[in-house]
């Protein structure tokens, strides 16, 4: 099974950094008020970025780590391609 990091806006303009098997999905959950506590608190959520696929989920995890440590502005020059 394939796994993504995605990266979603939030309506406050904040941005969450997950993982899931399909971004899309897990974006329409979110903005039915499933999930973590800062999604059902920021939502809802457009879809900003996604991952190309890990093979692994515990891949995605640590990607996902990375990601959630960047500054805002690297985490938007990543979503523009700008960076990987």
């Amino acid at each position: 099974m394939a796994w993504f990091v995605y990266i979603a806006r939030a309506r406050t303009n904040r941005y969450y950094v997950g993982i899931t098997t399909d971004p899309d999905r897990r974006i329409l959950e979110h903005n039915r008020g499933e999930g973590a506590q800062f999604a059902r608190d920021q939502g809802p959520f457009t879809l900003e970025y996604y991952s190309d696929a890990f093979p692994t989920k515990s891949a995605a995890r640590i990607r996902e780590a990375q990601i959630k440590k960047w500054t805002k502005t690297k985490k938007e020059h990543l979503i523009r391609g700008e960076w990987h």
